[in-house]
């Protein structure tokens, strides 16, 4: 795999030089102009760090938004359910990207408007683009970090505690998000794994009360546990409150 990526990297830097050498051309809005006088990054090095912004994508995406939350409380119902890999994991993922991009929706929009727009219309530099983009992705980060979360990686960051805190930055806020995000998970699995736990000691008192000793109670208890989620609409429930925790 590796041998392929580095493989297809080379020969995207070779029709990129070559472009470069016989007119301009622009990717994203970003220039490949082989002028000698422009003050711009060299072709080579503009895929490069395109490429690797390609590579830390799915991290970011994992990680700052609430995908984070709902990947956890997903798996912990799954489990819960003591379905195994029903539903898929490739479903679970999907169905979280959809619902991260409903929650994420009004973020994205006002990255837009203030950030790429201004920047397409060459009103702003890539650096004072970048930092009216992070100005709402802060905003929603520091609406669920932890302040606790949030001292926490001030002290280990050796920093001062600014005055305001839309004045952290990402390497501060990050972090404190990811941390804080998975003790919400978490505590959100925990209740969702109750009512199933009552039903499998329920079943399993049953089970052991009248001597079925060989039968694991799991495989009693299993569809009970389906019946009682779909009866109570359990997917219209778990999916609407974790969008409403967002809100």
């Amino acid at each position: 795999m590796l041998t392929k990526l580095s493989l297809l990297s080379a020969i995207l830097l070779v029709l990129a030089s070559e472009k470069a050498a016989a007119a301009q051309n622009s990717i994203l809005g970003i220039s490949f102009a082989n002028d000698p006088t422009a003050k711009s990054t060299s072709v080579p090095m503009q895929i490069a760090l395109l490429l690797t912004g390609l590579t830390l994508l799915p991290a970011i995406v994992m990680c700052v938004t609430p995908f984070l939350r709902i990947t956890l409380v997903l798996h912990f119902l799954r489990q819960a359910l003591a379905t195994q890999t029903v539903p898929s994991n490739q479903i679970l993922v999907g169905l979280s990207l959809f619902l991260t991009l409903v929650i994420m929706n009004p973020v994205l929009k006002e990255i837009y408007t203030n950030a790429w727009q201004p920047m397409e219309a060459g009103k702003l530099t890539i650096e004072q683009a970048a930092d009216e983009g992070a100005k709402p992705l802060k905003k929603f980060l520091l609406r669920f970090a932890r302040d606790k979360d949030l001292q926490l990686f001030i002290e280990l960051s050796r920093t001062s505690r600014p005055a305001n805190p839309n004045d952290l930055s990402l390497g501060v806020l990050v972090p404190a998000y990811i941390i804080s995000e998975l003790r919400t998970g978490f505590q959100i699995g925990t209740v969702l794994y109750l009512p199933f736990l009552v039903v499998d000691l329920v079943v399993a008192s049953i089970t052991l009360s009248i001597g079925m000793m060989q039968l694991p109670p799991v495989m009693i208890s299993a569809p009970f546990k389906i019946l009682l989620f779909v009866l109570v609409d359990g997917w219209n429930l778990v999916v609407g409150s974790l969008i409403r925790s967002f809100g």
